[in-house]
This record gives structure tokens, C-alpha cells and sequence, in this order.
């Protein structure tokens, strides 16, 4: 073989390689499967990573299903009918607290604070959260990640969620917005976008931001067993790579330009209402810059979790968050 040959089918099989490198052994892109705990305008930067095409850059063939709810979520993770889940860390909590031989680990953070807003009836043109003595209020599931955050940011203020509100806790998630509409409570915690829905058409005004009283906090994580990330730690650092590329990339663009890309994952909402929910968490610092979890933030959470009664004992951030693939995220994009 001449010289120019064997260089031409050098770098022939170099460029193969490389083609190959992000691929299985046979030569296949990797599946993992996501269950997110809900369809949500707050887990931007995950549906950016997919219509960008970050995730099948890695080698990855990632399939997004919602599970609704993070029970269900949880149990579909356990059971492995999904590879990884995003949904709040306070599930990886109960699990561990449930004496699990297998368990689940947070190693990708996608948002870091609460993502709902304090919503009035009534237009409040100068709102104070004493006004919330004595109101009707519309809250959210018992145990789940929106309602301590709720309860811990009600107590900074001095009230007392149990004794100081009439606080109804009985409304499927799915169905809290359709409850407020129809005419139940006075305020109530909603996610965008159907806070800027609901202000838009003209039946209710946002007056708080329970994601800014609340601080940091692991508010929505992928994560998965650690059996999977013994047996998968290359897709896992590959998915942490699409991830923090997504997050990089919502920090760099106008909310437009994020509207634009995740619109086919919200085909009943118009354009403007993504656009002012997009805005509203840019705003707040809600999505996470980069996808490790901060020890501190982790503390912030067990405080949330025992002020709500939630927590049987506080668990070490190192028990249950692996920041190994973040922080080599990181680095590599460097």
C-alpha cells in the first residue's frame, strides 16, 4: 500500500472511530429512558438539550415520558421501567429513609429553587404576606417538594400553615389550576405557566415568588440508582454532558430564542405566555448554571424537609449526591 493510501485509511478509520466513540458496541446509540415528574416550562433547559440535539451528540437515544407525580415517578425508577428520573431530591430521601439496598442517587441538578409562584385572587397592588391570615388557600401535595418549600417560606413570615390558613391539600396536582379557576380559595402556589396564564386572562394576580423567599434549594434533579450508575457510569457522564451543554445554552440565549426551541413540548401554550415564564425563572436564578448540587443548598433542603416534619433523620449530602459527573462536565466544557 502506498504512503497516500495508508494515510488516507488512517485517517478513515480515525474519523470512524471518533464517529463511534459516543455509541454503544455494536455501533448504536445508547437508550436511556427519563421519567419527569411533570410537563413543566421550570425543566426548560431538559427539552432544550433534546430539540438541540445535545443528547444524541453524547450517543445518546434519550426517551422523555412524564410520570406524573413523585411517587409514581419513584416507582417507575425502582421498578426500572426508566433509566433516570427528574424529579425533586426529597424522593431520593424517602427512598434512602425506607432503608433501600439500592440507592438512588442525584447526580445532575436542573433547577435550584422553587419554581411557583404565590398567586391572588384579587389584584394586590402592594401585597404583604400577613394578608394571608385568615384567606383560604389553595396548596399542593402533603410531602412533596412545592408545598414545604411553601410551608418553610409561610413560617419565615411568621405564619403558621396549619393554624393561620384554611389550607386544602385534597386537589390532585393536575387539577389545582382548573380549582382556582372555578372559584376554590383566595391565593393559591402555582408553577408557570399557568401563573401567567392565569394573570392574563384576568382571574388572578402573582404577588410572590415562593423560589425567591425559599432560597437554594435541589429543587429538580436527575438521578437514578446507584446499580445503574455502577453498570452505566459512561451514558451517565454522557447524559450529564448534554445536560450541563442545555444549560449553558438557556444561559446564552434571549428567553425568545428558549421559547422558540422548547415550543413543540407545549403545543397548547402560545408563544408569549413561554416567553414571560422563561423570563420569570431567568429572573429568579431558577435554572441551575451548572449541574452539581451545592452541599449548602442540600442543607437548606433538610431544613425545608424537617420544618415540614418530613425528615426522620438528616442525611449527608455525600450519601446520596454524586457530583463526580458534574464536575467533569464542567471541566470538559471548559
Amino acid at each position: 500500500m502506498s504512503k497516500g493510501h495508508a494515510g488516507l485509511w488512517l485517517a478513515l478509520v480515525l474519523l470512524l472511530t471518533a464517529a463511534l466513540s459516543g455509541c454503544g458496541d455494536n455501533g448504536q446509540a445508547t437508550k436511556i429512558k427519563i421519567g419527569e415528574v411533570t410537563r413543566s416550562v421550570f425543566y426548560a433547559p431538559q427539552y432544550v438539550a433534546l430539540a438541540q440535539g445535545f443528547f444524541a451528540e453524547e450517543g445518546l437515544d434519550v426517551e422523555l415520558q412524564t410520570t406524573a407525580g413523585g411517587d409514581k415517578t419513584m416507582t417507575a425508577l425502582l421498578s426500572g421501567a426508566i433509566d433516570v428520573a427528574l424529579v425533586g431530591s426529597e424522593t431520593s430521601i424517602y427512598v434512602y429513609q425506607q432503608g433501600s439496598e439500592d440507592p438512588v442517587i442525584n447526580f445532575a441538578q436542573l433547577t435550584q429553587t422553587d419554581g411557583t409562584f404565590l398567586v391572588s385572587r384579587e389584584e394586590i397592588s402592594d401585597f404583604d404576606w400577613e394578608m394571608l391570615k385568615g384567606s383560604t388557600f389553595l396548596g399542593q401535595r402533603k410531602g412533596g417538594m412545592p408545598q414545604m418549600a411553601g410551608e418553610f417560606t409561610l413560617r419565615k413570615h411568621g405564619i403558621d400553615p396549619h393554624q393561620d390558613l384554611n389550607l386544602i391539600q385534597n386537589i390532585d396536582f393536575a387539577n389545582i389550576t382548573a380549582a382556582f379557576v372555578s372559584g376554590t380559595g383566595q391565593f393559591v402556589q402555582l408553577f408557570e405557566p399557568q401563573a401567567s396564564i392565569i394573570e392574563r386572562e384576568g382571574k388572578g394576580d402573582v404577588v410572590a415568588s415562593f423560589g425567591t423567599e425559599s432560597g437554594q434549594l435541589p429543587y429538580t434533579v436527575f438521578m437514578t440508582r446507584q446499580s445503574y450508575i455502577t453498570d452505566h457510569a459512561d451514558s451517565v457522564q454522557r447524559f450529564t454532558n448534554a445536560v450541563h451543554k442545555a444549560q449553558r445554552w438557556v444561559q446564552s440565549h434571549t428567553p425568545e430564542e428558549t421559547a422558540a426551541v422548547i415550543a413543540p413540548y407545549f403545543k397548547d401554550t402560545d408563544m408569549d405566555i413561554l416567553v414571560s415564564s422563561i423570563q420569570r425563572y431567568l429572573e429568579q436564578d431558577t435554572y441551575a448554571k451548572t449541574p452539581a448540587l451545592e452541599e449548602e443548598a442540600w442543607n437548606n433542603l433538610l431544613d425545608v424537609m424537617e420544618g415540614a416534619g418530613e425528615l426522620n433523620e438528616r442525611v449527608d449530602a455525600g450519601t446520596l449526591v454524586n457530583n463526580g459527573f458534574a464536575e467533569k462536565a464542567v471541566e470538559t466544557a471548559k
